[in-house]
């Protein structure tokens, strides 16, 4: 190791240690290490120009959080709870399947697992606890599990940070995060009807059949923003980057004009919000472009790869040790951060294995989204105890069920591609 990247790391660590944003914290040791290197400074503003230049697709990030923050905004919420209410709500631990139902149909909307938490989550957790029917603790912490689905089911954040990084197809990882996004929501629900059978939770009134036209067509335009977008990238009608601006574009017109639900007020409040979030993502990213040439410099890939190879591991066995520390940098570190900065380390590894880039960058993604809910540090379980103020010591002793199903439904997928890759290949993914 040099030193100019030794002490690019202890600035990077250092900075990072007394609590500066992660973006600044890799922009100012990168700047360390172009210094030290007798590299020109001006380096660093080209490497993020051309990086921003060359990604188009980078257009889509902002795009989806104002989406996300629209969908957040007036009644479409609570529209599509009352959708899965009188869907699920009438089998045992009801208000339970509402809750991960509700987040499978939210996260083709958000694309963030915070969103989905800090958004629909405070409302189902309200409805959970009412009248003593769940506990705090279980109703936080199966919300939080739920929450992990949100970047897995299309359109996601975190995947369209990875196409950027891999190169690979946007549309390809949005079909290839269905299948595993369904089956997260299926263990979980498994698990919750197993409980409240277990623990005797209260069983909720069904919704009268007849009532079900009519809760359906109130929930169906914003049931409509996942399929919408899909078929625009996959029918060739718009790039994965003008499906964002679709997406919001919709969003805009269905709380707006649709169901009337969203002010002016409202939405300056929701552009600046949005404004902030994309700020905060662009740092990491600016961040990140510096960095790959750095790393690219220092040849890190290549060591890697050698170092590997002389110890003959096995694809599968590289799986699970990276799963192993993205699970672990999840819980400190947003997905963001792990994408952009960590996983391109890995890339030219997992090529030389012969390991397909669709299914690594899934694994991926499911992955910093468990480690989100991973004790003591997982960022949602702190998010569920902002918003709601329930004690978080409550939200980990009943969160540990759900991480252990969702670690199964992980390893499922690393041992069996094809729950990753068939939806794609059903679609001409050639992988």
């Amino acid at each position: 190791m040099s030193l100019e990247l030794s002490l690019m790391l202890i600035t990077l660590f250092g900075l990072a240690g007394i609590g500066t944003p992660v973006g600044y914290a890799i922009i100012i040791s990168c700047l360390v290490y172009l210094g030290l290197g007798g590299f020109d400074i001006a380096l660093a503003g080209e490497k993020i120009i051309q990086g921003l230049f060359g990604n188009f697709i980078l257009l889509a990030v902002p795009l989806f959080i104002v989406a996300a923050n629209i969908m957040n905004a007036g009644t479409i919420s609570d529209r599509l709870l009352n959708f899965c209410v009188a869907v699920v709500g009438r089998f045992k631990g009801g208000l339970g399947h509402v809750n991960v139902v509700a987040s499978l149909i939210f996260s083709g909307m958000s694309g963030s697992a915070v969103a989905d938490a800090a958004g629909i989550g405070k409302i189902i957790i309200q409805m959970m606890t009412k009248d003593g029917r769940y506990t705090p603790g279980y109703a936080a912490a199966l919300t939080a599990a739920t929450a992990t689905i949100g970047p897995i089911i299309p359109p996601s954040i975190p995947m369209v940070l990875y196409a950027v990084v891999s190169d690979q197809s946007i549309g390809s990882l949005f079909l290839a995060g269905i299948v595993p996004g369904l089956l997260m929501g299926a263990v979980l629900m498994a698990m919750n009807g197993y409980l409240a059978r277990k623990r005797g939770f209260a069983m909720e009134a069904p919704v009268p059949l007849r009532a079900l036209p009519r809760v359906t067509a109130n929930a169906f335009p914003a049931l409509l923003m996942p399929v919408i977008l899909l078929y625009g990238i996959y029918g060739g009608v718009t790039t994965p980057t003008e499906a964002a601006a679709v997406a919001a574009l919709y969003a805009l017109i269905l709380a707006g004009l649709f169901y009337r639900a969203l002010s002016l007020k409202a939405l300056y409040t929701i552009f600046v919000e949005s404004a902030r979030s994309s700020a905060a993502v662009g740092l990491v990213i600016g961040g990140a472009l510096i960095l790959n040439f750095v790393v690219i410099s220092e040849g890190i890939p290549a060591k890697l790869s050698a170092f590997l190879a002389a110890y003959e591991m096995s694809p599968i066995m590289f799986l699970l040790g990276v799963n192993l520390l993205v699970l672990l940098l999840g819980c400190v570190l947003d997905s963001t951060t792990i994408i952009l900065v960590i996983i391109p380390l890995f890339i030219p590894a997992c090529q030389d294995m012969g390991i397909d880039l669709i299914h690594f960058g899934v694994l991926v993604v499911v992955n910093s989204m468990i480690g989100l809910i991973t004790p003591p540090y997982g960022i949602l379980l702190f998010v569920i105890n902002a918003v709601t103020d329930i004690p978080l010591r409550e939200i980990i002793r009943e969160v540990w069920v759900f991480l252990l199903v969702l670690l199964g439904a992980l390893l499922l997928m690393v041992f069996q591609p094809g729950i990753v890759l068939w939806l794609p290949r059903m679609f001409g993914y050639g992988g």
